[in-house]
């Protein structure tokens, strides 16, 4: 749950960003990747938190 335990992110259009980094130590699409970037863009409307957009990278942070 990157939204409650991630790093904030400034977000476009007073959106809301948080990112975090998980281990993957997989491969995918053939090649290896240690870690994985999830980041999670997102509104709140009446106490309620609407996902926007979910970005994922592949890599080493």
């Amino acid at each position: 749950m990157p939204i409650l335990t991630g790093f904030s992110i400034l977000g476009k259009r007073g959106r809301s960003g948080k990112g975090k980094i998980y281990e993957f130590n997989q491969t995918k699409n053939g090649k290896y990747y240690e870690e994985k970037r999830v980041e999670v863009f997102y509104v709140i409307e009446d106490n309620v938190i609407i996902t926007v957009t979910v970005y994922v990278f592949y890599g080493k942070w």
